[in-house]
């Protein structure tokens, strides 16, 4: 029987989600790659069990998310079980719907038909009788937004999530999509873009919007997929990503550039005695526009080693701007 750490709330820092009561962790977990087939389901829910352990209360999943499509989500239900039952109400649980699931035409995308069919897939997978969020993943410019929202507003009045918010969205569609769920009395709780030091779309409009509007953000692939690692400046190792699965990392990804920019970077982060990944973390949160940043683990030792960001001194303003220097 797991019995969580006593002092699991002391040391973590959480953030209002924008003009929200929801207060999320500074580092939540993203349950995508390493909680499929791939991984052994006893170093999953020691992964968990670590995450909790240190006040990480956010699992954040999406019905495709395996290897194969549904696996994560099966493997957590099993894992619900096993732990984490009678901790439900201490669980800020997320999954999302917007890329394909399933084959025929009812199966992907922003349909009404798709996003309730597939939470309620969801739901059975992780063996819960809600989720306290539920995304569409992606826009889709063939279904009015209408359409989309009127379906997540459905989805809360139902009681199968109690939150909704949207993933990917530009500033322009999200701008549609927060103000049509306000006008149906479901306010949009989030938006989940990826951001990075080497991924900045995010400061053209969509932060601009988040914080007009009120909406929380919490970004993925603040590594930018391990590149701000250091892990590939002096070549691809044999058990990285991007060797055993370049679908989301392709080594073309290594230009010349990259690779400069990340070498400046890290000499910044060892003149703060502080490796690079840290940095890079603490740079993504730098200011409170960003709620929370989404973490990916294959091993517990890696959750609490980016945990260590939470004692870390700030960032001067003289190392922002040698960041922004490096970054150009």
């Amino acid at each position: 029987m797991y019995t969580p750490s006593e002092n699991r709330y002391q040391a973590m820092q959480y953030r209002r989600c924008g003009k929200s009561g929801v207060m999320l962790p500074l580092i939540s977990l993203g349950l995508w790659h390493n909680f499929g087939s791939i991984t052994p389901l006893a170093t999953q829910q020691a992964m968990l069990r670590t995450a909790f352990d240190h006040g990480i209360t956010h699992f954040d999943l999406a019905n495709n998310y395996g290897p194969p499509y549904g696996e994560a989500e099966r493997n957590f239900g099993r894992l619900m079980d096993a732990d984490w039952r009678t901790h439900r109400d201490e669980l800020f649980i997320s999954t999302k719907a917007g890329y394909d699931m399933w084959s025929g035409p009812y199966g992907d995308h922003g349909s009404r038909k798709y996003l309730i069919s597939s939470l309620d897939q969801s739901l059975k997978r992780m063996r819960l009788e809600y989720v306290d969020l539920f995304y569409h993943h992606r826009p889709d410019p063939d279904t009015p937004i209408e359409e989309t929202m009127g379906a997540l507003d459905q989805i809360v009045r139902s009681g199968k999530a109690l939150y909704v918010g949207i993933s990917n969205y530009g500033p322009e569609q999200a701008e549609a999509a927060i103000r049509e769920l306000r006008r149906l009395g479901t306010p949009c709780l989030i938006h989940q873009p990826r951001y990075s030091m080497l991924d900045r779309h995010i400061e053209n409009g969509l932060t601009d919007v988040l914080c007009r509007e009120g909406v929380g953000c919490i970004v993925f692939q603040p590594l930018a997929g391990g590149l701000l690692t250091g892990k590939y400046l002096d070549g691809i190792p044999e058990d990285s990503r991007m060797k055993t699965d370049s679908r989301y990392l392709k080594p073309s990804s290594l230009t010349d550039d990259t690779l400069r920019r990340v070498r400046a970077l890290k000499a910044i982060a060892d003149a703060r005695g502080q490796k690079l990944h840290h940095m890079a973390l603490q740079w993504v949160l730098r200011e409170e526009t960003v709620t929370s940043a989404l973490i990916g683990a294959s091993r517990p030792e890696q959750i609490t080693d980016n945990l260590e960001i939470l004692n870390a001194p700030p960032l001067t303003e003289e190392e922002l701007r040698k960041i922004e220097e490096a970054l150009k």
